[in-house]
């Protein structure tokens, strides 16, 4: 059989990681449809000041794509985007790539998807989604927000030509990215308003620069970089992975340490607005050892009176206070269960995403629909990305697909998707175990879904790789034979 047309929507890190492992199975069809007119995703988008991942920098890196240079543990948000464009580079990537142009439907009809962007019309035998996770960012709806006279901007489009040395800046928000913006930018404003709906745990991690030494040393011998991604992977999954998916020692562990750092906050009445009213890890646990030290500045303050509107002048809260800024910075997170919307994706019998997903995003094992044939997401629904490398997320489901596309070549299959059955059977035993997870010990986080469940895997992320390892091909079909096209 000839090779298959693969379509790919999204350049950003896991489309990225899907391409290269095509190319490298010998597939030369392909294209990369990238909305924005370069490639990076999230560390394009991002570009606020005190960027950092916060999984460490040895292990946030693709296994086909070591880096020795890293200059952090963990890594500026610049310099990930730097390495995705050497990647690209030296892959062979970007040739394939194709900038400026939106997906905005995909139907499969006569056994292939026809593809609608905005600059035309394409057809593959393969459709995968990278779109990524924290890609659509989350506006409040708070009154008179545009009333504001000042510089306004969601942290995720940040306006570099706003002035913040000696200004007065208010901060909505106290997830990862309000943590690094506050802590970067307190001593750079002459006040810092930081506004918080809800406090959050903090583990002190530090971000140490590795010396020139230590680089040296990577590049000279690559086992080391081979080591130490070994390494992290084990730690985070030892302790990390474990402690949020299974009650016990490494739970107990993690919660005493964040609640020792809080105790650091030396003025009771501000460690008591800084204390969560849910256990460590319930949302996504926060790493910095520079937060706690920012908020006790004398130029720094915490609001946790809720915002009631925005007037010109500044933030108006609900105990009639009016807070005067000059720069008002949203750091209010994404709409994380968005997945591929706005797409119209369109099934065999004109079944859409929208139908399949009406009572919330389910999938087979994190990676497939019943009844949309040849279809795949990167960073589906309930992928494992809670304080975890997503590049070995994409990696492992990347290898999954690619196994598909290799059966396509050989001519075992034509356009195949899981049976319902078997998507209910794997969701129902993926519902069974979220209760032991930390995220349903009680909390409002961006984690859970309309149902009120975390949409994440309730395992650790080793054993999602192992899942994936394993194809079960007893549990897909041949879709149109079943289903008849339209028209």
């Amino acid at each position: 059989m000839a090779d298959p047309r693969v379509v790919i929507v999204g350049a950003g890190m896991s489309g990225l990681c899907m391409a290269v492992k095509l190319l490298d199975a010998g597939v030369r069809d392909l294209v990369l449809y990238e909305k924005a007119p370069s490639l990076g995703g999230t560390w394009r988008d991002n570009t606020y000041p005190g960027l950092t991942c916060d999984v460490p920098s040895r292990f946030y890196q693709y296994s086909f794509a070591l880096n020795p240079g890293w200059t952090h543990r963990y890594s500026p948000g610049p310099e990930i985007r730097d390495y995705l464009e050497r990647v690209a580079d030296a892959r062979g990537v970007r040739r394939h790539i194709v900038f400026g142009t939106e997906v905005t439907a995909a139907e499969h009809s006569g056994g292939r998807w026809r593809v609608t962007t905005t600059r035309g019309t394409d057809e593959a035998d393969f459709l995968i989604s990278a779109t990524g996770v924290l890609h659509h960012p989350r506006h409040p709806d708070i009154p008179g927000l545009d009333t504001f006279a000042g510089p306004a901007f969601h942290s995720a489009r940040w306006d570099h030509g706003a002035r913040l040395e000696g200004r007065r800046v208010a901060v909505v928000g106290t997830g990862s990215t309000g943590v690094q913006i506050t802590t970067a930018l307190a001593g750079r404003a002459s006040r810092l308003l930081l506004f918080q709906r809800t406090a959050q745990w903090v583990f002190p991690v530090g971000n140490h620069r590795y010396t020139d030494l230590t680089r040296r040393a990577h590049r000279r011998l690559p086992v080391l970089d081979r080591l130490f991604y070994r390494l992290h992977e084990t730690l985070l999954s030892a302790l990390l992975a474990r402690a949020l998916v299974a009650p016990g020692r490494r739970r107990d562990l993690i919660d005493r340490i964040c609640r020792r750092h809080l105790e650091t906050v030396a003025d009771p009445e501000l460690r008591r607005r800084l204390t969560p009213p849910d256990r460590p890890m319930c949302k996504r646990l926060i790493g910095s050892r520079g937060f706690y030290e920012a908020v006790q500045r004398d130029d720094v303050d915490v609001v946790t009176a809720p915002i009631d509107h925005v007037e010109p002048r500044g933030v108006v809260t609900a105990d009639g206070v009016l807070h005067e800024i000059d720069v008002l910075v949203l750091a209010t997170g994404f709409d994380a269960h968005a997945y591929l919307r706005p797409i119209r994706l369109t099934a065999p019998g004109g079944r859409t995403l929208e139908d399949a997903w009406r009572d919330g995003p389910r999938a087979y094992r994190t990676v497939a629909l019943p009844g949309f044939p040849n279809f795949f997401m990167l960073m589906g629904p309930h992928s494992p990305i809670g304080n975890y490398s997503l590049i070995a997320i994409a990696e492992a489901q990347a290898d999954y697909v690619c196994g598909w596309v290799r059966r396509y070549r050989a001519g075992l299959c034509r356009s195949v998707a899981p049976t319902q059955e078997a998507t209910d059977r794997y969701n129902r035993a993926l519902r069974d175990a979220l209760p032991r997870t930390v995220w349903t010990s009680g909390c409002r986080s961006w984690y859970l879904g309309k149902d009120g469940l975390p949409e994440l895997w309730p395992w650790t992320p080793r054993s999602h790789a192992r899942m994936l390892a394993v194809p079960h091909l007893e549990e897909f079909t041949e879709v149109d034979a079943l289903a008849p096209e339209r028209g």
